[in-house]
């Protein structure tokens, strides 16, 4: 995992041990390097998945501070921002790839995002058997034996599956057309690099027709892909005034705005603040109760 710096945020760029064989690791934070325990906002252009086991502290994750309480999983995907707050001892596993060792399982990339957006995942009780997973995984790729890219990717397809089903009874990744094109696109929408098009020009970047898009990605996600891009802006231009020092006016041109004055009132439409005064919310430690509800500061379980 290497550090490249952008103008808002650095953006950590997957690096493995074997390159050439697939775009996959799994570690301990001591053996992944010091970049997986990062105290500072900073983001990925990867998914990670970290199994934590012991340690003291908490993960804020696009604002929402959780408390470390062993034993846990989270799930971060491309573009969120993330960093460890006064994480001392971090003790587990952290597993590394990209969109490409998702491909013989695409519907993952979906359940991954939902439960990125959800609390984290306590193994214990019925859920302390997906610890095991982890404890396969790392053999595995210890061992490089014959056939064992496809085993990683199988063993990765179960943990998502049963961290999905455990985080809400009863679910599981939605098949279907309409469940692999809300997926593609909300990727798309997510990318750290999206240049946030309109509906229209995601169609075509997807090969559908934009009615097609609106009608498959509402049936999936319940949301037309309007609204998801505008809460999709929403977030990053929380992220961004939240964890840079970018003018509002820079903040505006990287989530799509060439009018700062428009975006302002776009944010004030969507979050009830101005982008001013979330940001010195934000900085006062929430004392605006409206900040916190926004900013997601409120602690978790």
């Amino acid at each position: 995992m290497t550090a490249a710096r952008t103008p808002d945020l650095p953006l950590h760029r997957l690096e493995v041990p074997l390159p050439h064989l697939m775009p996959f690791a799994i570690g301990s934070f001591d053996s992944i390097g010091p970049l997986s325990r990062a105290g500072f906002p900073h983001r990925h252009s990867f998914y990670e998945i970290v199994h934590v086991t012991g340690g003291r502290g908490a993960h804020v994750l696009d604002l929402v501070h959780w408390p470390l309480e062993p034993p846990h999983l989270c799930v971060i995907t491309p573009g969120q921002v993330h960093y460890w707050k006064d994480a001392d001892g971090l003790t587990g596993d952290v597993v590394l790839f990209n969109e490409d060792f998702l491909l013989s399982h695409p519907e993952d990339a979906g359940a991954l995002r939902l439960l990125a957006g959800r609390p984290w995942l306590r193994l214990t009780g019925e859920n302390a058997d997906i610890a095991g997973l982890f404890t396969e995984m790392r053999r595995e790729y210890g061992a490089l034996r014959e056939g064992y890219a496809g085993v990683l990717r199988a063993y990765l397809h179960i943990l998502v599956v049963r961290a999905l089903r455990a985080s809400e009874p009863g679910s599981c990744p939605a098949a279907g057309r309409a469940a692999e094109l809300a997926a593609s696109f909300t990727r798309l929408i997510a990318r750290p690099d999206a240049e946030l098009r309109s509906v229209p020009e995601y169609a075509q970047k997807l090969g559908v027709s934009a009615g097609h898009l609106h009608a498959l990605v509402k049936q999936a996600t319940g949301h037309t892909p309007g609204r998801l891009i505008r809460q999709q802006q929403t977030l990053e231009a929380k992220r961004l005034l939240a964890a840079t020092g970018l003018t509002v006016r820079q903040v505006a041109r990287q989530t799509g705005f060439e009018d700062p004055s428009y975006f302002s009132r776009f944010f004030r439409r969507e979050t009830g603040l101005t982008p001013k005064e979330f940001r010195a919310g934000v900085g006062g430690k929430h004392h605006d109760p409206r900040i916190a509800s926004l900013a997601g500061a409120t602690e978790g379980p």
